[in-house]
């Protein structure tokens, strides 16, 4: 009997065996040798800059890095233990980590010591679902003491940063272990690969800058690999198949054409074991640096102008009065095109040592706004005609206004009376302040009461909007801000918003509303990139264009064109002419300048909060050359420039150097090409 049993038994078994070899047999073999084709995208760099001249401007500098790969069966245990194993051959920055990571890293490290931080209580509590597991969690987070965290050694803290960065990512992307890696530590974590799971040795790159500090802030920043995408930009880029960790541009130029200069990842297809142990590797396609941008910038041009505003200022700081100068901006631009060809700005400050050094402010053109004076005149004369306050040769009586329950208001100098050409020439104030008081349907008389209609108010910033002045310019950069518009209306007001002394504008502004003047009445959008390119491995060299940037006409002012050539003549005078108040700085210039000055009786309102509120007086100065056939158009601007009646006139000085560096620039190329 037990020998039938048995052999019932072995009857049974050697059936069963058969079945599964013969019926499920091809299932296991497959199960057993099941792969799985896992793609990864590996970033390359950025695209470069180039300056109008195919200068090198941003490149990229190649560093060692390492990366970890995380696959979808790899476990916590598995990736700690990894990280423990590289801590021993890498040293990794440890100071900054977040106290919540290293109590996390506790518990995770000390599970029994974790347990006992819950009491039998709460373990009961627990069981009978009265405690979730984040509650407990939570509890045993509170209970870690600072002794506890202070008693992590050295390499438990290069295991925690490590496996941090492990953990930043998502599955089966790359992520950035740590970068600028010495020789030393590179060679040693490539030999040790194969029992580094994950992990892997490659080439990263950093953003470098062929001409140092000049244009920096324009140029704009990009974000580390330990940052990655900013929180607040997570969804948009992910949707647009970026990983968490990857750098992205965080401002200006960097920022606005990010998806020009990020480029196209490398895809590797990794086969894969059930275990997720790789087998075998196979690019897909290759990865492609960023397309590459030409800016309109001229840097020769452009370090010349920086050099020139920090040997004014610095003069200028030497002289009474001036405590409060701490910065300056000049904008260069081609009238026509709108190619910004130099976007300067400085600005005193102190160093992480406390040394007061000049720092680059060029951001400051599109980001502040100031009084900018009478530059403005050449709008208000213009909308003096648009409107019929005016006409071409109109005559006023240049005179002290004396307007009941108002101070005495007056030009810098009595000029008796004068048509609008000499109005523009010597600055009169009381020539634009009559023009306004006819705009606005008011009559002046002595010592009366001035009603006037303040729809004029409107009348004046839509006319001035359509220069470029109150509004955006539309300049290829983030963060462009409009100016402000004073909120208050009284008859006051509206005269010194004829003179530029209520509402406030940007430098950029003013370089595109004289380019409107300059260009006989079409307000061009300004910009900074000429042409986008694709890249090419040779060193420094331009690839095939991928796209030219056009000129963009915004408006075109609804205005005679012998009305602007009117104003341009005026602007000429100012320069030229007899007693223009440009004429002492301009006069010997060989290639025919035409410009406007402005002076701004303001309020201090920079970093010194003990000085806000001080009178200051803002400089300005905009300006066109050679008059007949503007090429280049200027806007400088000088804030705070001096206190009191009197001061070192900088925007001029400054003008007169930049107009002369950029004509003699001009020149050197001519006699090279010959």
């Amino acid at each position: 009997m037990l020998f039938f049993v048995v052999f019932l038994l072995f009857s049974v078994l050697i059936l069963r065996l058969g079945e599964l070899q013969i019926v499920f047999g091809d299932d296991f073999k497959r199960e057993i040798e099941r792969t799985e084709d896992i793609t990864v995208n590996n970033p390359v760099p950025r695209g470069k800059m180039f300056d109008r001249n195919g200068k090198v401007i941003v490149d990229n500098k190649p560093l060692n890095a390492i990366t970890y790969t995380k696959y979808q069966q790899t476990t916590q245990k598995e990736m700690l233990q990894t990280a423990e194993r590289l801590a021993k051959i890498i040293d990794i920055e440890t100071k900054k980590l977040p106290v919540r990571d290293k109590k996390d890293f506790w518990i995770l490290i000390h599970p029994e010591k974790a347990k006992d931080k819950i009491t039998e209580k709460e373990w009961a509590l627990y069981k009978q679902n009265e405690l979730n597991d984040k509650q407990i969690y939570d509890l045993q987070l509170k209970r870690i003491t600072e002794n506890e965290i202070n008693g992590l050694n050295k390499e438990e803290l290069k295991t925690l940063a490590i496996y941090r960065q492990f953990n930043s990512g998502y599955a089966l992307t790359p992520q950035i272990v740590k970068v600028n890696v010495e020789n030393k530590e590179f060679a040693m974590v490539s030999e040790n690969l194969e029992s580094l799971p994950g992990v892997d040795t490659t080439t990263d790159w950093t953003r470098t800058y062929a001409f140092g500090s000049t244009l920096r802030t324009i140029l704009g920043d990009v974000t580390t690999s330990e940052a990655g995408i900013p929180k607040e930009q997570l969804e948009k880029y992910m949707a647009r198949d970026y990983s968490r960790n990857d750098r992205v541009g965080k401002s200006y130029l960097e920022l606005k054409y990010e998806d020009v200069l990020h480029g196209q990842k490398a895809k590797v297809k990794n086969v894969t074991d059930k275990t997720g142990k790789i087998l075998s590797t196979e690019v897909v396609s290759e990865g492609k640096r960023g397309k590459d941008l030409v800016l309109t910038i001229d840097m020769d041009l452009q370090k010349k102008v920086e050099n020139i505003i920090e040997d004014e200022m610095w003069s200028a700081k030497q002289k009474p009065n001036t405590a409060l100068l701490d910065r300056a901006f000049v904008v260069l631009m081609d009238p026509h095109t709108g190619e910004v060809l130099s976007l300067a700005g400085k600005q005193i400050g102190k160093d992480k040592n406390g040394k007061t050094v000049m720092k680059d402010f060029a951001g400051g053109n599109i980001t502040t706004s100031y009084n900018v004076g009478s530059a403005v005149k050449g709008a208000t004369i213009l909308t003096g005609y648009k409107t019929g306050a005016i006409q071409p040769g109109s005559t006023q009586l240049d005179e002290p206004l004396r307007i009941a329950s108002s101070p005495v208001m007056s030009s810098w100098r009595t000029f008796g009376r004068i048509n609008d050409l000499r109005a523009l020439q010597v600055s009169s104030n009381v020539y634009m302040w009559k023009t306004v008081i006819a705009m606005a349907g008011g009559q002046y008389r002595a010592n009366q009461p001035l009603p006037l209609d303040y729809s004029a108010f409107d009348t004046m910033r839509q006319s001035f909007s359509q220069f470029g002045l109150g509004t955006r310019t539309g300049i290829d950069l983030p963060n462009e801000m409009s100016g402000f518009p004073g909120a208050d209306r009284t008859p006051g007001l509206l005269l010194f918003l004829s003179i530029g002394q209520y509402d406030t504008y940007t430098p950029i502004q003013l370089a595109q509303y004289v380019s409107t003047i300059a260009n006989g009445g079409n307000r061009i959008q300004p910009h900074l990139v000429k042409e986008i390119r694709e890249p090419v491995m040779e060193n420094n060299e331009l690839g095939p264009i991928v796209e030219e940037i056009q000129p963009k006409v915004l408006n075109r002012l609804d205005m005679k064109e012998s009305w602007i050539k009117r104003v341009q003549e005026g602007f000429r005078m100012v320069m030229q002419v007899g007693d223009g108040t440009a004429v002492s700085h301009f006069k010997s210039a060989d290639y025919s300048p035409a410009g406007k000055t402005g002076t701004a009786e303001a309020f201090y309102d920079g970093s010194d909060k003990s000085k806000r509120g001080t009178e200051v007086m803002n400089l300005s100065l905009v300006s066109f050359a050679p008059s007949d056939n503007p090429e280049v158009a200027m806007a400088v601007v000088v804030p705070w420039a001096y206190q009191g009646n009197s001061g070192p006139s900088i925007n001029n000085l400054i003008g007169r150097r930049v107009l002369d560096a950029y004509f003699d620039l001009k020149k050197e190329r001519q006699d090279k090409e010959k």
